[in-house]
């Protein structure tokens, strides 16, 4: 079995129960585990700044699928969920990003893991840290260490919505 971590984000058609049904989605697939969630966070949009605030989640999974199936998997779910891809960093239905695989480091032109930016985007790291305090993410660091340097701005657990 290998461990992943996915982020989950949403700002269209009820993000809360887009990620919700997300997740119900994952936990369908008999070859993944979930093993923890973190609670959803409410954040501005990274790009384009006229579209609505995004919801985002982090999952920990144990998984059978290669790393290049689960992102298909993860794709096909998104797709399900009515994803379209509009403009760069727009605003979206549903958005799985497949952030760590085990310790690996991937470079495809399909693949970047660990996921491109995520030391430095708050909607990743706190979620993250949530679930896993203790990680260390390759090339990267230890994950309180990135903490200690990313600002948390505009991001906001929303108390009453673990999923």
């Amino acid at each position: 079995m290998m461990r992943a971590f996915v982020g989950l984000g949403s700002n269209l058609n009820n993000p809360i129960e887009q990620v919700k049904q997300a997740m119900c989605a994952l936990d369908n697939i008999t070859q993944i585990n979930r093993i923890n969630t973190s609670y959803l966070y409410s954040s501005a949009p990274m790009g384009p700044q006229d579209q609505p605030d995004y919801i985002n989640a982090v999952v920990e999974l144990e998984t059978e699928l290669s790393s290049h199936a689960l992102l298909d998997t993860l794709q096909a779910i998104e797709t399900q969920q009515g994803r379209t891809r509009h403009r760069h960093w727009g605003e979206r239905t549903l958005d799985l990003d497949l952030l760590l695989y085990n310790d690996e480091q991937i470079s495809s032109d399909r693949l970047q893991v660990p996921h491109p930016g995520m030391g430095e985007r708050n909607f990743v790291l706190y979620p993250l840290f949530e679930i896993a305090p203790e990680l260390e993410i390759p090339d990267l660091g230890l994950i309180k260490d990135l903490i200690s340097s990313c600002e948390k701005g505009s991001l906001q657990r929303i108390e009453e919505a673990k999923i």
